[in-house]
């Protein structure tokens, strides 16, 4: 989830560049106001240690595969980001911003197949890392300055999250909870409801039939709270739904129903 080779680019990156001194010397790192490629992004990846807070605005989901990992949607169809705008600003100000898209363009990421050491490496087509005259310059003479520092603490954090989120992941799977997801939302006015689909989900029955020592151990190893954090979240995926017909981005064909002027 934390690190990808070079040649297996991460979601929004469009390319890999390791940050290096006789390189990047006079570079520096700018602040951009938005995001635009987020824009087109229906779901985030997210770590454990953001459960409690993004469940309170998007729904926790499971991604499809062997691989499986946590993601925020932020829209029910590919290509729909409800919480960003086409330039890739938040529509409001006090939306959660996952760590993923916080720690953008910047990621620790494995130069070879054969070696597990990790390199700080940015994407070069961000536009928020250059020879620019404005920003935080990532290097005091020979050493990384002070912004580069901080920049790899934050993703070795997310590293770490990282670690803790394919451990969780691991115990979904071992004891067999996760399945298939299918959401349907019936609105007013519609003839039929809306299914959703192409996510996995824990599944519940299993859940409140898991012997008592497996919820001991789910207890203590702080799984219990995340899969409950996940099971809430699921309830603002109408929210999502709403949130799309608003913006005219909902399913082909319906419409809110009018409402009587007072």
């Amino acid at each position: 989830m934390a690190s990808q080779a070079p040649n297996m680019l991460p979601l929004l990156y469009n390319g890999l560049e390791p940050l290096n001194r006789n390189s990047h010397a006079n570079f520096k790192v700018r602040r951009l106001g938005g995001l635009d490629r987020v824009a087109g992004a229906h779901a985030i990846p997210v770590t454990v240690d953001e459960f409690a807070v993004a469940q309170r605005h998007f729904p926790i989901v499971f991604s499809t595969g062997d691989n499986s990992i946590p993601i925020a949607l932020m829209g029910l169809h590919e290509g729909t980001n409800t919480f960003f705008d086409e330039k890739g600003e938040a529509r409001e100000p006090n939306i959660y911003i996952p760590a993923y898209l916080r720690r953008f363009p910047f990621v620790l990421a494995r130069l070879r197949e054969d070696s597990d050491e990790l390199s700080l490496c940015f994407d070069p087509t961000s536009g928020a890392v250059g020879e620019f005259d404005e920003g935080e310059a990532l290097f005091d003479g020979e050493n990384p300055s002070e912004a580069t520092k901080a920049v790899l603490q934050f993703c070795e954090q997310f590293e770490q999250a990282g670690h803790r989120t394919q451990a969780f992941m691991n115990e979904l799977k071992e004891s067999g909870l996760l399945m298939d997801g299918e959401v349907a939302i019936q609105p007013e006015g519609a003839d039929q409801p809306f299914i959703y689909r192409g996510f996995q989900m824990v599944d519940e029955e299993k859940f409140q039939n898991l012997r008592g020592d497996e919820l001991r151990k789910l207890n203590q190893n702080g799984g219990l709270a995340l899969i409950m954090a996940h099971l809430f979240s699921l309830s603002v995926i109408r929210e999502i739904f709403g949130r799309q017909v608003q913006q005219g981005t909902g399913p082909v064909g319906f419409r809110e129903p009018a409402t009587a002027d007072a």
